[in-house]
């Protein structure tokens, strides 16, 4: 029976390297590029909510930005307590570049990130003309002055709807350099960018630190409205853009750069368990389901390396040496030395309990929290 385990755990992963959208890649990646000929109207929408010790370098590097057509940037203050806004108004902008919005009250029904941007892409609208695009983005985010004419020339020499790029994250703590490239690695797992990019596919994904939107995009699935209540909103809205028709590319940046810190291993807990439960539609079998499924794939491959014996233990060690190899990209992205994938069972170990206490969260009627609010049924 446990070599039969062996063995299917083996065919898990042989099946995963292979066909699953080769996700463990090391790209893609935009190279640095000027804005195309004919440079079409962007506005910049920024949710903030008590973001005053990053604001005023994410909107400085936003308006600094390299393009020559009209652009726009638009805060919108989201009930900040430690004058983001404030902090906003004061900063230098010479092109007049700059909106600041004070946000109003979230209605019921939809997350608070979304009503904030919700309010910035109305303000963008008219800002932007019918063929002009929205970029997403968060205010802990800094572009290097190149970044949005990067985006923009693949969108308009690709014909894309939605452009979005993982941004670096910070990889600093030893919390960070221990967890925080996993992240990337299991989110490429889920969301494998060759699909996403694929018309074919039904799977579409986002990172909301980065996502060019085409304004006719946005318009043919209704708005922000249309996914109001999401609290995975990033790929909530890149699932409705390929529903619609539109056309999307995912990958890596090297042009953008999130400077939120994660100092210790709770606060990448708590960042997992916001909406790991979510990701399963709230569901206690879609749980059991993948817990089941981590198992087979993460920790029966270790255990049956150290506690198996003969032709099961050779097969263990080898689906273990192989999940290790597909981490190997992923760190050296983050510029990690390679013995860092060894260790990869104990960390899925942890993302697996981060899953299970978002789902015992849920139960107990917690809810999703983050930024000081909680989110329970009604916005889901």
């Amino acid at each position: 029976m446990l070599y039969g385990s062996a063995l299917t755990s083996l065919g898990a992963w042989i099946y995963l390297t292979l066909f699953h959208g080769k996700f463990w890649q090391g790209g893609p990646v935009l190279k640095p590029s000027t804005a195309p000929p004919c440079a079409p109207d962007v506005a910049i929408v920024v949710p903030a909510r008590d973001e005053a010790a990053s604001i005023e370098a994410c909107l400085t590097s936003l308006l600094e930005q390299d393009y020559d057509g009209k652009l726009s940037v638009i805060l919108v203050d989201d009930n900040s307590t430690d004058g983001t806004g404030d902090l906003a108004r004061t900063l230098s902008d010479p092109h007049k570049r700059l909106t600041v919005l004070t946000g109003a009250s979230r209605p019921a029904g939809w997350s608070g990130k979304l009503w904030a941007v919700n309010q910035g892409a109305q303000e963008a609208l008219d800002h932007i003309g019918p063929y002009g695009y929205i970029l997403l983005t968060d205010a802990d985010i800094m572009h290097a002055p190149k970044h949005l004419s990067t985006l923009l020339a693949k969108a308009r020499a690709d014909d894309l709807d939605l452009v979005s790029e993982m941004v670096a994250l910070n990889c600093e703590s030893s919390a960070e350099r221990f967890l925080v490239p996993a992240f990337v690695y299991f989110f490429a797992m889920l969301y494998p960018f060759a699909w996403t990019a694929n018309e074919r596919s039904k799977i579409a994904g986002a990172a909301g630190g980065t996502i060019l939107l085409r304004r006719r995009a946005l318009e043919r699935i209704g708005g922000i409205e249309a996914i109001r209540g999401a609290l995975i909103d990033d790929c909530t809205l890149a699932a409705h853009v390929k529903r619609s028709g539109g056309r999307l590319y995912l990958g890596h940046s090297a042009l953008a750069w999130s400077v939120r810190p994660y100092r210790g291993a709770k606060d990448i807990w708590e960042m997992i368990a916001r909406t790991a439960y979510v990701q399963l539609r709230q569901s206690p079998l879609l749980l059991f389901v993948t817990i089941f499924g981590m198992t087979l794939i993460w920790l029966l491959p270790i255990g049956l390396t150290i506690f198996g014996k003969g032709r099961t233990r050779k097969v263990g060690l080898l689906t273990y040496l192989l999940s290790c190899a597909t981490f190997l990209p992923t760190l050296r992205r983050f510029g990690l030395p390679f013995w860092r994938a060894l260790p990869l069972p104990l960390i899925a170990a942890f993302y697996m309990a981060a899953t299970i206490g978002s789902a015992i969260d849920h139960h107990r009627g917690v809810g999703v929290r983050w930024k000081n609010r909680s989110y329970t049924d009604e916005a889901s």
